[in-house]
């Protein structure tokens, strides 16, 4: 079916525009003039609260491991779908999905019935042994690394499936090991893969809130991240707190998708 030019295609682009207007640019928008709405006094309020700041410094931590966790187990999990052939392979590609259509707050209370130190199937014996996991920091690692699962493989894998398996055999016919091959052959060719979907990871991980609250404990200045900030401060009344904060979250989200979207190469028109 050719590209059509007549007066549709206008209609449809300005239904598209109109909706990604409505849904995100708009309230981004307004969620930065009441950041601004008395100047940088909000900012200034969250960035000299040292509360607010152990929050985001915990919120970073958490997503750039959560992001290293998803990244290095995401590839690996790619490659065992695309290059594999298993029993139970279709179950395994399904399940994937699964972060993507759970609600956080399943998987939050999934992982207390794990994880929890009193009633959880390794949670006691995890607390014997030094490591407590619920109401800490693993707990929260635990559950942002969960939702954001899917982002790194559901990018990775088409790339895989397009660029075949033939140099890879080259090499490997050439008397290169399993590891020089995925140096040489297969990283570079996925790393754009790679880079988006670790891009994306970051970002979700970044704004995880459901999850989080309930396997955090939600402790000031201890467990606490951004995004419970930001609850906690909009139902005590700091509206401006509340938006300075939600405006530095997705200040971080968007900046990186916005750099990854110039930097990445165009696709050649085929």
């Amino acid at each position: 079916m050719g590209r059509g030019r007549g007066p549709g295609r206008f209609v449809a682009r300005a239904v598209v525009t109109a909706y990604l207007f409505l849904l995100v640019a708009w309230p981004l928008w307004l969620v930065a003039q009441n950041t601004f709405d008395g100047g940088l006094e909000n900012l200034r309020g969250i960035v000299e609260d040292p509360d607010v700041v152990h929050a985001l410094q915990l919120t970073v931590v958490v997503a750039v491991v959560a992001v290293v966790i998803n990244t290095v187990f995401g590839v690996g999990i790619s490659i065992l779908i695309v290059r594999y052939e298993f029993p139970g392979r279709r179950l395994l590609n399904a399940l994937l999905d699964v972060p993507l259509s759970v609600s956080p707050i399943v998987v939050g209370l999934a992982l207390v019935l794990v994880y929890g130190g009193r009633s959880g199937w390794f949670g006691p014996g995890l607390e014997s042994a030094g490591l407590q996991v619920i109401f800490a920091t693993p707990g929260i690692v635990l559950a942002t690394t969960f939702v954001a699962l899917p982002l790194v493989i559901r990018e990775v894998v088409p790339v895989l499936e397009e660029i075949g398996t033939e140099q890879e055999q080259a090499a490997q016919s050439l008397g290169a090991t399993a590891l020089q091959t995925f140096r040489r052959i297969t990283l570079p060719a996925i790393r754009w893969g790679v880079t988006y979907g670790a891009v994306l990871s970051l970002a979700r991980s970044l704004g995880e809130f459901g999850a989080v609250k309930v396997v955090s404990g939600n402790v000031l200045g201890e467990t606490r991240t951004a995004t419970l900030v930001v609850e906690e401060k909009y139902l005590n009344f700091d509206q401006g707190g509340a938006y300075a904060t939600a405006f530095l979250l997705a200040l971080v989200a968007v900046a990186c998708i916005v750099i990854v979207s110039v930097i990445r190469p165009k696709e050649e028109p085929r």
